[in-house]
């Protein structure tokens, strides 16, 4: 545990701008009861916190929480846990599921708080896990197992939402499936959808890299959608429309051709973040039988599996960490993860580039 006198490296947001700066904030003191500190190790930059960074459309509500630290896919070591806290204690290894729910509403009451009406996201309404220390709810944290490695670890919360998604959609042995965007998410569903049985195809835009990375996951089908169309690759890949498609792009209109190939009954399932409506023309829509579903956050089931994963197939879904930075070079991490070159971007505050 730091001195109260001490600092700390953050990356934090610090005006409602494009951007983000790495600067000095005190150390956290003592813990309230109920919180705990986690000195973290590893931090990946999410999607959202990109949107974040970018001040894109639908995030104008952090505005009122700045300036504040971002990031909220970590793992650390506890140093310093609150009155009350049992469920960790100082020395474990933990990773953190971001959702602060309020614990009184009706969601919370019936065991569902990632449907918490008043829930807060660390690294979007509270600081979050770009720094060298950050101060959550201990109730939220998640001991490791021990063969897992810390860093490895950062990478459990996006492989929730990855499983969570798959959950959402349904997937069996044999479905046909579609997974459009071939990013950390993206990747993720196409793998837990691939062990769950299905006969994936995932999708990318001019994503030859990130399109490598998942042959090297074992997803055998791919298709660049700059050189064809989704309609032309299922065709090449299916001959006939797909059970189910998973969304991670962001893109609107993506959404609409996904809709074209999917099957009468089929399950579409949107998780990425889109700052533009789309148009559904609803009696075929009706007619057909389709399914849109949504998928955000995760579950606590959806935690544990991703761990189980994550520890039964280190080897393999390490490949997802492609870069790794140091917290100080937080902005070059953050160019790095715009690009199309990486996969997900680990932020490591007491690490070296390498």
């Amino acid at each position: 545990m730091r001195s109260e006198e001490s600092h700390l490296l953050a990356f934090r947001k610090t005006g409602p701008v494009f951007g983000a700066a790495i600067v000095t904030v005190p150390s956290p003191v003592l813990p309230a009861a109920g919180m705990a500190i986690i000195d973290v190790a590893a931090a990946g930059i999410c999607g959202s916190d990109i949107h974040a960074y970018e001040w894109t459309s639908g995030y104008g509500f952090m505005e009122k929480f700045l300036p504040l630290t971002l990031g909220h896919e970590f793992s650390g070591i506890v140093s310093a846990v609150g009155e009350g806290v049992s469920n960790i204690r100082v020395g474990d290894r933990v990773i953190c599921w971001p959702t602060i729910a309020c614990g009184k509403c009706h969601a919370c009451s019936a065991r569902r708080p990632q449907d918490c009406s008043d829930r807060r996201i660390i690294g979007l309404h509270v600081d979050g896990g770009f720094a060298q220390s950050v101060t959550v709810p201990a109730i939220n944290c998640r001991k490791l197992p021990d063969d897992l490695p810390l860093d490895l670890a950062a990478l459990t919360e996006p492989l929730s939402v990855a499983v969570h998604a798959v959950n959402t959609a349904d997937i069996s042995h044999g479905d046909r499936t579609v997974v459009l965007g071939p990013g950390p998410i993206g990747l993720g569903m196409a793998f837990v959808a691939s062990l769950r049985g299905a006969d994936v195809l995932i999708a990318g835009f001019n994503d030859d890299v990130r399109l490598r990375y998942a042959r090297e996951l074992g997803i055998s089908r791919t298709a660049d959608l700059a050189k064809e169309t989704l309609a032309e690759a299922v065709d090449r890949n299916f001959g006939r429309p797909v059970d189910r498609v998973l969304e991670a792009t962001g893109i609107a209109s993506s959404v609409t051709e996904g809709l074209a190939v999917l099957r009468s009954s089929g399950i579409f399932v949107v998780a990425g973040i889109h700052s533009q409506p789309i148009e559904i023309d609803l009696t075929r829509f009706v007619r057909e039988k389709k399914q849109l579903r949504a998928a955000h956050d995760t579950t606590d089931e959806a935690l544990s599996e991703a761990l189980s994963l994550l520890t039964a197939h280190t080897h393999l879904l390490s490949k997802l960490a492609t870069h790794r930075r140091p917290l100080s070079k937080a902005a070059e991490g953050f160019e790095l993860a715009r690009s199309r070159e990486a996969v997900k971007v680990l932020l490591l505050p007491e690490g070296e580039q390498e």
